[in-house]
């Protein structure tokens, strides 16, 4: 985890980079020792544009760590004598890269999360992918995984892949499970799971600020990181990376074992290199449910 995160026991999260207000609160969720808590998401009223459309302004301090505000935290003034030389011990210089990687194809029939196993198909499917991965011939410095079942073997096969290559952490977050991360603009009439939203918001909102974030100061070369989990956790990080309305996540799919590209950059700036890419992929073995 980042040591930003480590700074702290207790958050106090807005649902939304978008956000201008709080409602009531939702529930907290915890893990490795602190605790997140996550207001309902309320919607911000766009800046309008000239030729009618709207408008999202770019926060430069999204993840808490842009210089100028780290300084400002210290007691440091832009007009000190020692600003500039201040401000550039605080620029990072290195980029973060995330993989994300949805799943293979699964039992969507199974009872319980035990019996959501992958299928022959997504067993092959989690095989390309990892060939994928290695072809790419990247530095990887971390793998993440969901702890569902279904993720879980994803990223067994991938490993497998990649055993040629030293990942030098491995690790399992339960932060990263599927879930409903928060009601759907336009909303779906024979799906409103009030419960999950309420439930799962506060978690999937957490495992964001847990994974996205510039790279800290005393990084010096780019790093790339493997995150295996679910489609809706990848498309609501993708709104709020992008600090797009989160509640757009539902309006595009993606499919079995794709891979989702972050970079982000030094100055804080996100760029998404491939959104749901089954370019790998050949086209028979292509799936999304």
């Amino acid at each position: 985890m980042a040591s930003y995160f480590k700074r702290f026991s207790v958050y106090i999260l807005p649902g939304a980079a978008i956000s201008v207000g709080l409602s009531h609160f939702n529930q907290g969720w915890s893990e490795d020792g602190f605790v997140v808590y996550a207001a309902r998401p309320v919607r911000s009223a766009p800046g309008n544009t000239a030729n009618g459309g709207h408008s999202y302004k770019w926060d430069p301090n999204w993840d808490r760590r842009n210089p100028p505000e780290m300084l400002e935290e210290r007691g440091i003034r832009d007009d000190d004598k020692n600003y500039s030389i201040e401000l550039e011990k605080c620029k990072p210089r290195a980029s973060r890269n995330l993989l994300l990687i949805r799943h293979g194809q699964y039992n969507i029939k199974g009872n319980n999360d035990e019996e959501r196993m992958l299928t022959a198909l997504g067993r092959e499917q989690a095989e390309i992918t990892g060939n994928r991965l290695k072809e790419l011939n990247l530095p990887y410095a971390s793998l993440h995984k969901s702890t569902m079942t279904r993720a879980q073997e994803t990223a067994e096969i991938i490993l497998n892949c990649l055993k040629d290559i030293t990942i030098p952490e491995i690790k399992n977050c339960n932060l990263l499970e599927e879930g409903a991360p928060i009601p759907p603009d336009p909303p779906i009439k024979h799906w409103r799971p009030e419960v999950h939203f309420f439930r799962d918001g506060a978690r999937i909102e957490a495992a964001f600020r847990k994974y996205f974030y510039r790279a800290d100061v005393s990084q010096n070369d780019d790093s790339y990181e493997i995150i295996v989990c679910h489609a809706n956790v990848i498309r609501y990080f993708v709104c709020r990376a992008l600090q797009l309305p989160p509640d757009a996540w539902l309006r595009f799919s993606l499919n079995h074992c794709s891979i989702t590209w972050f970079t982000i950059t030094p100055s804080g700036r996100v760029l998404v290199r491939c959104v749901g890419d089954t370019g790998h992929m050949p086209v028979n073995l292509v799936t999304n449910m």
